[in-house]
């Protein structure tokens, strides 16, 4: 007899070692008032068990076989963990799951290192319309899910990051904006942390002083370039998910674990002729992990990287984002959830998916704090430093107002937004936010007249306000020009700034004796990761110069004027010939008149945040579409 049962359970290991392993048998659920098993019943039932066992072991080890198809066996399921965002209950389509499988399942696998999990069909639909909404066109789909996050080939744009599809820019340049705090900022960093060393991925910062990064960005190592790319996608999904975890999407892939080159080659050949056009489409192909340990995090990433360097990256690194903050999270966040994140009718990534990718929450606005509307209605917006910046043309125009969080960020780089596109503009030198004494008495005045300002960044304030204003910055105004200002029941800040430029500094004005209120000449880079068209890089053909299709990157140099009015300006200052440079101070000062400044609309973007910006470069001017 126990030869017999022995046999029977070699014949069930061998059939687990089979490549289509076949469904084990499942005893049928006891009756309560059930008799208890007969011993060879209980025999029968450790044999299932046991080949059941085997057969997982076996499916486990077939991962790392590589094959073109994607898998549809159900991972290892991990022990339940709570989610900051719990999913609501769904309704299991596989009866042979139990209802702690399922329950693992809607917390999207706390547990580290499985393999990843499926998303239920509720959770997947939940998804799919909340990025897309209901009527979106095949275009829109087609653009999202032929994106990845790979560097550009050419030399002198090898730190940035190509687009070739209208879109996702808004994921591609918030990403690129944080690639380049690494490449810039922390160069020793990337270039020698191993992969299993203890990461640190929070707020970063410099010892205080000036600190200029190089510009030979030929010479970044495709090594430092990925390591900089898997850090900040780890950093900005930990923020996502308040530094408490990082949900990770990936693909349903075979053979990831294969080393070398091979890994792009299965991922594209997984790929092939597959769409997205419904959450079902989604459910099948995403698996999903969840790590609350940075280094497992960045391990996964950087295992996971030619995934995200795949046709589906971008949609991929959105969907782990929204993941990381949850689903309902991210509703909360906004002022509209019925809208979709993705905008109709060209796809445009809205508002909501940048500033989520910059500040951690889908909020629509880029006003600091909130604006209250009165009868229990409020605007959101943001409510912390950032680590990068943001800029927008529609400020320029005066569609709204972006707040010094997203204007002042830690370190000197901004995601610029226009209409239709987003790009990226950074400095190498950390001082260029840097105030001098007046400076710093303008930001702390516009700061206490933002405060009262609740026309949505329209410039004006009431006179209750208004004398709040002036209470908190310390300025006394003679009775004439207060009487004046207020004549009108409200205040306009470019009225009240003409006051303050000539109130006299002794009463809290920024009037200076000496005509000299300072000078700024730095340099700002403008990238554009969209391939187009250089005729700086040309090549010289028998038939004359070629233009170059690449990314677009372009140096601008910058000249902030002293802080005079620009009727003063025109009237008092004494031009020479001499080059531009920093004021010396007396009585005979001459100070040279900048340039004739070169106009493009990143220009405007650039006086949002430096406002008597004057800017020159050479060549082509800078595109923001």
């Amino acid at each position: 007899m126990a030869d017999q049962e022995e046999e029977e359970l070699r014949v069930a290991l061998r059939m687990s070692m089979q490549n289509s392993p076949p469904e084990p048998k499942r005893s049928k659920p006891r009756d309560a008032g059930a008799p208890a098993p007969s011993p060879e019943e209980s025999r029968r039932i450790q044999r299932e068990l046991m080949a059941a066992a085997a057969e997982k072991r076996m499916l486990a080890t077939r991962i790392a076989s590589p094959s073109p198809s994607l898998s549809h066996s159900p991972s290892p399921s991990p022990s339940p963990s709570p989610s900051p965002s719990p999913s609501k209950a769904t309704i299991d389509r596989n009866p042979g799951k139990s209802a702690d499988f399922v329950r693992k399942e809607v917390n999207f696998g706390a547990k580290e290192g499985n393999s990843g999990l499926e998303l239920s069909s509720e959770e997947a639909n939940q998804l799919f319309s909340m990025v897309f909404g209901s009527g979106v066109s095949k275009d829109i789909l087609a653009q999202w899910s032929n994106q990845g996050i790979r560097f550009s080939p050419d030399p002198e744009t090898s730190m940035g990051l190509v687009q070739h599809e209208g879109g996702p820019c808004g994921v591609l340049a918030t990403i690129q904006a944080f690639v380049l705090k690494y490449l810039l900022f922390f160069p020793n960093e990337i270039g020698k942390v191993t992969s299993n060393a203890p990461q640190n991925l929070g707020p970063g910062r410099l010892s205080k002083g000036q600190y200029v990064a190089s510009d030979n960005f030929g010479s970044l190592t495709e090594d430092a370039k990925a390591r900089a790319l898997v850090k900040s996608m780890g950093e900005i999904l930990f923020m996502c998910g308040d530094n408490k975890r990082a949900v990770i999407a990936t693909l349903n892939v075979v053979g990831l674990d294969t080393k070398g080159f091979a890994k792009n080659e299965i991922v594209a050949k997984a790929l092939e002729g597959l769409s997205i056009e419904s959450a079902f489409d989604l459910q099948k192909i995403l698996r999903i992990e969840t790590h609350t340990s940075q280094t497992s995090a960045l391990q996964k990433l950087h295992k996971a990287l030619p995934v995200f360097q795949s046709r589906m990256g971008a949609l991929l690194f959105l969907i782990s984002a929204l993941l990381s903050r949850g689903l309902d999270s991210i509703q909360s966040d906004r002022d509209d959830p019925s809208l979709p994140l993705v905008t109709a009718p060209f796809g445009h990534a809205s508002q909501e998916i940048v500033n989520l990718l910059l500040c951690g929450q889908a909020v629509p606005n880029v006003f600091d704090g909130r604006m209250d509307l009165g009868g229990g209605m409020f605007l959101k917006g943001i409510f912390t430093s950032v680590e990068v910046g943001f800029l927008t043309l529609l400020e320029s125009l005066n569609f709204c107002k972006v707040g010094q969080h997203l204007k002042c960020p830690k370190w000197p780089i901004w995601v610029v937004g226009s209409e239709s596109h987003y790009t990226v503009l950074f400095a190498l030198d950390t001082t260029v936010q840097d105030e001098n004494e007046l400076e710093e008495r303008e930001s702390q005045i516009r700061r206490a007249f933002d405060a009262q300002d609740q026309s949505g960044g329209g410039g004006f304030i009431s006179v209750e306000g208004f004398h709040q204003v002036l209470r908190e910055a310390g300025i006394r105004l003679p009775s004439e020009k207060l009487d004046h200002l207020c004549s009108t029941g409200f205040i306009v800040w470019s009225e009240f700034w003409q006051v303050i430029l000539d109130l006299d500094k002794s009463l809290g004005g920024l009037k200076d004796s000496s005509g000299l209120m300072g000078k700024k000449v730095f340099d700002l880079y403008h990238f554009n990761g969209i391939a187009k068209s250089d005729l700086n890089g040309s090549h010289t053909t028998s038939g004359g110069e070629t233009p170059v299709q690449r990314p677009r990157l372009t140096k601008l140099r910058v000249s902030v004027p002293p802080r005079w009015t620009p009727e003063e300006f025109m009237a008092d200052v004494v031009v020479t010939s001499g080059p531009v440079g920093n004021e010396s101070s007396g009585k005979d000062t001459e100070v040279t008149k900048p340039e004739p400044s070169q106009h493009a609309p990143l220009v405007d973007c650039i006086r949002t945040r430096w406002s008597r910006a004057v800017c020159n470069w050479v060549g082509d001017p800078p595109s923001i579409v």
